[in-house]
């Protein structure tokens, strides 16, 4: 993409309203604009953010036999009133009534409307156990949404709903879609704990969050430092097989939110040494509640002894959309964004220190082309802004290659490298360049 004709709307100066790093980042760099209160647009830099986090959901989820379906944003009051949330939820559910006196709401989450699929869809064991995923527009009217994109009203997220046939196997798929988790944010750069937590709305039993450490997370949290050295599973792990070990390393160290943490047990459990009492930001929530749902929406299939048997049930959720705003939290310098490679908008930046110089050009177009050729995602600032103008702005927007080309270089017959999370510059023929790109993708 030429910058000359990209929208991207870079602010020079922080914006007032911004109070957390990511939500001052997101705006500067033309990511998000704002609507309303806790509701914003995906401008096309923010955009590219979070299809690349869906691609990397989405691949985890299917490698784990979740299976993608889409549901509508807006859901019948009625099935809510079958599992007895639509009085209990409370004022962040949007209540709507249609031109017909049809009372219907904006989804909130999809517990119920996914039970009544499943409910109308499978009658037998046979056809157990599934997994059903989408990616999907939610809203909660949040009494004080703040922090940009990270308390917002309107908000992606990544909602997966388990059916199994007995609680034994239903948390076979727990644990399928623990260690999924564990996968998917490391991808992204992240380094994620799952803490036991509280069930809240969702009900249940069972219950982690999977809290990445921040200065500016939302709620406190306590567990040992070995867990922040523990690495996520490896793309061979196999779904199939018996997981609980993997699951025991995980959760046999102390984690837990502040909304559950037993302050001598942690004390009991972990040494002095390792105990890490820091601020989180959850992105990502497990639940295994069993038949919560089912039972009152009369969802069951016939077992293999012809009687029928109740679902067990659990859900899984990602916030997709407070992923960027929690990757930039967890990777900024004084500078601006440092983006992790698998979710840069773009991979590498081409930097046109003198556009119409034909020398300068050509280096550019040339790389640019080949770049592109290859199925590398480039950015190629052309415009004619002044080079300090230029370096500032692509460490702002955080890609994590630059290629910086300017007529004197070229005349050497060489273009300097950067690699933006370390500073690092590095004087190469334009090959070379090229091939060190090339290399990465």
């Amino acid at each position: 993409m030429r910058l000359s004709q990209y929208f991207l709307p870079i602010l020079r100066d922080d914006p007032k309203e911004a109070e957390i790093v990511s939500h001052r980042l997101m705006l500067r760099a033309g990511m998000i604009h704002q609507a309303s209160a806790g509701i914003y647009s995906w401008l096309p830099f923010g955009h590219r953010v979070l299809r690349k986090i869906e691609q990397i959901i989405r691949e985890e989820q299917d490698r784990a036999g979740a299976i993608e379906l889409l549901m509508p944003t807006i859901q019948p009051a009625g099935i809510w009133r079958e599992s007895g949330r639509y009085d209990d939820y409370g004022k962040e559910m949007l209540r709507i009534t249609d031109r017909h006196d049809r009372e219907m709401l904006y989804g909130p989450t999809n517990e119920e409307l996914i039970t009544e699929i499943f409910r109308d869809s499978v009658k037998s064991y046979r056809d157990l156990p599934r997994n059903l995923y989408h990616i999907q527009w939610k809203f909660r009217d949040e009494i004080r949404p703040r922090f940009g994109v990270m308390r917002a009203r309107e908000f992606l997220m990544k909602d997966a709903y388990s059916f199994d046939l007995s609680a034994e196997e239903a948390r076979k798929s727990y644990n399928r879609m623990f260690v999924a988790y564990l996968r998917t944010f490391e991808r992204m750069g992240l380094k994620s704990i799952p803490m036991a937590a509280d069930t809240g709305p969702i009900g249940g039993d069972l219950s982690h969050e999977f809290i990445v450490l921040a200065d500016t997370g939302e709620s406190r949290v306590y567990c040992d430092r070995d867990l922040i050295e523990r690495s996520a599973p490896g793309e061979d792990v196999d779904y199939a097989s018996d997981l609980t070990p993997v699951i025991d390393q995980w959760t046999s160290k102390y984690a837990a939110t502040e909304d559950i943490h037993d302050a001598k047990r942690f004390e009991a459990e972990v040494p002095s040494p390792s105990r890490v009492s820091a601020r989180g930001i959850e992105v990502g929530h497990i639940f295994f509640f069993g038949t919560k749902y089912t039972e009152p929406m009369n969802c069951r299939v016939q077992g293999p002894d012809g009687a029928l048997v109740t679902i067990q049930c659990g859900s899984y959720g990602i916030g997709v959309s407070r992923l960027p705003a929690a990757i930039i939290e967890a990777s900024h310098d004084d500078d601006g964004i440092i983006w992790p490679e698998p979710v840069a908008p773009y991979l590498v930046a081409i930097v046109n220190l003198k556009a119409g110089d034909t020398e300068t050009d050509a280096a550019c177009e040339s790389l640019y082309s080949q770049l592109g050729n290859a199925g590398v995602d480039v950015l190629y600032d052309d415009t004619d802004e002044r080079a300090g103008a230029k370096f500032a702005a692509m460490d702002l927007l955080g890609l994590p290659w630059q290629i910086i080309v300017g007529p004197r270089g070229i005349k050497q017959g060489e273009v300097e490298v950067k690699r933006r999370a370390t500073g690092e510059r590095q004087s190469m023929t334009p090959e070379a360049a090229l091939t060190r790109i090339l290399d990465l993708n």
